[in-house]
């Protein structure tokens, strides 16, 4: 069975999600939404179609198949009924977006899968705070299923199975992209977690001002003990105290090139009384699309199994397996 489903924001990563979807047998895109429009086709997007009439024309809403809105995402959600699953490919900006959009399908009545690849600890809270409105609405949502948290939370919950105690996680992050235009929105939520920057301050930030910041730091963005869901995720399923985990890594705004290789490492105790560490690393030719757009399908996919069975409400990376989505 092919799954119907949709993308909720088509900056960066919303496109990569649309380009990895188009060579998918197992899910199907049918409806993409942007600030200013949406478009649905329930036979089926064309993702290189989509890429192009956005970066033309700025909103998906010019296609023939479009809507040109200011109120996309409710829109979206009334004029596509049959959607299984949504990723939303949102910037978490300000930091109760997320939860906001998930009240919007709350409030609709959609029942099905919600994907999300949000990174703030306290953001994945306001999820985990709303996670009885979501099983009354007959909503399954994952939440911090991106590359970390996400895949490298998953591969934290798994190393942590060889230890009696686990010591500490530290998860550190390479990310190379050869401009930061294509990424606008994920380079904000980076600095708002830089020394010295908040959430609002990131938000109102211009391109102009975003350009003079990374002159002065060479297109590097150095980010040490952010405030990342990974902490709760690992905390919440028993497997170590959030002060254990650190997250922290280099994005270089102007080369493709990672400027280090993205790893997790977990030390632990093990039954026997020796200390040891597991390391996950990632290969450096994956791009930072591959490893959060990839993981965030493949835990819609393990969402719609849940669903099927009933089960509803709030789950993260930390305590589900994606499901490969062929």
């Amino acid at each position: 069975m092919t799954l119907k489903v949709g993308i909720l924001g088509f900056g960066g990563l919303g496109q990569a999600a649309a380009k990895l979807l188009s060579a998918k047998q197992e899910m199907q895109l049918v409806v993409a939404a942007d600030k200013e429009g949406f478009a649905y086709d329930r036979n089926g997007l064309n993702a290189l179609d989509a890429i192009a009439t956005y970066q033309s024309k700025g909103s998906l809403g010019h296609l023939e198949t479009g809507h040109l809105t200011q109120d996309s995402i409710a829109e979206a959600i009334a004029t596509a009924k049959d959607v299984d699953g949504y990723f939303l490919a949102l910037p978490n900006l300000p930091n109760t977006f997320m939860a906001s959009v998930a009240k919007q399908f709350i409030a609709s009545g959609w029942k099905g899968v919600l994907v999300d690849a949000i990174k703030r600890t306290s953001a994945v809270e306001q999820m985990i705070a709303l996670a009885p409105e979501l099983e009354a609405a007959g909503i399954t949502y994952m939440s911090g299923c991106g590359a970390t948290p996400g895949l490298l939370t998953a591969a934290a919950a798994i190393a942590a199975q060889s230890f009696a105690e686990v010591h500490k996680v530290k998860i550190t992050f390479g990310v190379g992209i050869a401009n930061w235009n294509a990424y606008r929105a994920t380079i904000r939520e980076d600095i708002a977690h830089m020394s010295g920057y908040t959430v609002d301050m990131a938000m109102a930030m211009t391109d102009a001002e975003v350009e003079a910041l990374l002159e002065t730091t060479n297109g590097l963005i150095t980010l040490e003990n952010m405030e990342h869901a990974d902490d709760i995720m690992l905390e919440r399923m028993g497997i170590c105290d959030r002060d254990r985990v650190t997250v922290g890594g280099v994005v270089d705004t102007r080369n493709p090139k990672k400027p280090l290789s993205t790893n997790m490492q977990l030390t632990g105790r093990t039954f026997e009384g020796k200390i040891s560490t597991h390391i996950f690393t990632l290969g450096d030719e994956t791009s930072m699309a591959a490893n959060v757009c990839g993981p965030a399908f493949g835990y819609l996919k393990a969402g719609k199994q849940f669903h099927q069975r009933g089960i509803y409400g709030l789950m993260t990376a930390a305590e589900v397996m994606p499901a490969f989505v062929r």
